[in-house]
């Protein structure tokens, strides 16, 4: 979205912005979260925002505006969800010990390889899932976080390292 198209407060313009950035910053925030309902609300109350600042923020700027705007917000919601902790227990997931042995196997390598790709650091983790589940290329991770793609290059390649490590140990 290089050209200027007027002014984000006209309609066409704004959907233009939100159908070329919406699911982008819905995966990228998926994939700082790990959770579907919170990077959905994010992605929708930044575009919230988006639309009630249409006269300052042109769309030339908007991408930046909403992924800052996320995260932000995202910030925001990890600092309430501190208070909430420290008042409620978080409960414990059930486990299913009727399944035959090789589901239950299959099951733990699964936990086990999505557990790793947690343990990530934010930023490889982010920059690796963004590269395989969203199939971006370098370049276009480069410009949506903001760094170079050689600084791209290498989170991935420490990522991809740490995997092999982790899945070496599994079997």
């Amino acid at each position: 979205m290089e050209q200027d198209l007027g002014s984000l407060c006209v309609e066409k313009v704004y959907t233009l912005v939100f159908k070329e950035y919406s699911k982008t910053l819905y995966n990228y925030l998926y994939y700082k979260t790990g959770n579907l309902s919170m990077a959905k609300d994010l992605t929708q109350e930044a575009f919230t925002k988006l639309w009630l600042n249409c006269k300052t923020v042109i769309p030339a700027t908007a991408r930046g505006y909403v992924f800052k705007t996320a995260n932000n917000l995202l910030i925001n919601e990890y600092n309430h969800q501190k208070v909430v902790l420290k008042f409620q227990q978080i409960p414990t997931s059930d486990r299913d010990n009727q399944s035959p042995a090789f589901l239950l196997e299959e099951k733990e390598l699964k936990t086990e390889l999505e557990s790793a790709i947690s343990a990530l650091p934010e930023k490889q983790r982010v920059v690796f899932l963004l590269s395989r589940i969203d199939k971006k290329t370098y370049k276009e991770i480069a410009e949506m976080i903001g760094i170079s793609k050689q600084a791209v290059e290498k989170r991935i390649y420490n990522a991809l390292d740490t995997l092999r490590l982790v899945t070496k140990n599994i079997r």
